[in-house]
């Protein structure tokens, strides 16, 4: 039977412990928005440590030993050891007994063969006996004979004795571009080297001007117990690239800076 609103309210209390709480409970946070937060908290870090670290270099990879690398595209990265640190008659020697070594010899011996001294027959003499094997002095002498003296030395405008005329500078160097090994074993090695060179006489009124010219020498040497020694070598022209779009210089300029600019030995 339903009570009418006249009817007296009757309040009833409940014990302590099952009051319904009247406070409103506060809301959670939601896991998604706790989530992001730990992750953008974390990415800071990463990147904060990643920018504190980017110049400290790696102690495990010095600079001296890293390995040369080259750019996509270049060709081989330039190599070989430590530059030797002995001459004989002012030729590089005692190479280290590895592909490399043979490498920096055949370099060295490529610049001594297409210097100015092998037209003249006492320099040419000691620079075979430097850069030849025992074995093979007598066969390369002869042979260097005939390609460096007589006919070759008059045709550049030079004496019997290797000497240019007066008032001009015989020029005759080699500059390697590159090496590379076509065969290596313990006791012998075959090496081309990709050059380029200056020949010519320096000087007002030469008939003979100093031109360019590029050419590939392939050395065979022989390990000997101590360095590494010619035994033979040929020569083939090129490959030659384009020629540039560049003035000649003068005949005193080409004087001058053949005088004044040593050459170099290619130990590498």
């Amino acid at each position: 039977m339903p009570l009418s609103d006249d009817q007296p309210h009757t309040r009833t209390r409940l014990p302590v412990g099952e009051q319904p709480s009247s406070q409103p409970t506060p809301r959670q946070a939601r896991p998604l928005r706790t989530l992001l937060t730990v992750l953008v908290v974390a990415t800071l870090l990463v990147v904060a440590i990643a920018i504190a670290n980017r110049d400290k270099p790696d102690p495990g990879r010095s600079a001296d030993h890293a390995a040369p690398t080259a750019p996509a595209g270049a060709g081989p990265a330039p190599s070989g050891d430590q530059p030797v640190g002995t001459t004989t008659n002012g030729i590089g020697s005692g190479y280290p007994h590895t592909d490399q070594g043979a490498q920096s010899a055949a370099a060295n011996y490529a610049v001594a063969i297409g210097s100015a001294d092998m037209f003249r027959a006492d320099s040419r003499h000691a620079i075979v006996a430097t850069i030849a094997d025992p074995g093979a002095v007598s066969g390369l002498q002869s042979r260097l004979d005939q390609g460096f003296g007589g006919d070759t030395a008059a045709r550049y405008g030079l004496d019997a004795q290797g000497r240019a005329p007066k008032g001009l500078t015989f020029v005759s160097r080699t500059v390697p571009v590159g090496a590379k090994s076509t065969g290596y074993s313990d006791g012998d090695a075959k090496v081309e080297v990709w050059c380029t060179g200056l020949t010519g006489l320096a000087g007002e009124h030469s008939v003979q001007p100093v031109t360019t010219n590029w050419f590939t020498l392939t050395l065979s040497l022989h390990w000997t117990g101590s360095d590494w020694k010619l035994t033979d070598f040929t020569s083939k022209q090129g490959p030659a690239p384009m020629p540039g779009d560049q003035q000649a210089a003068t005949a005193d300029e080409i004087t001058g800076a053949v005088q004044q600019f040593g050459g170099f030995r290619y130990a590498r």
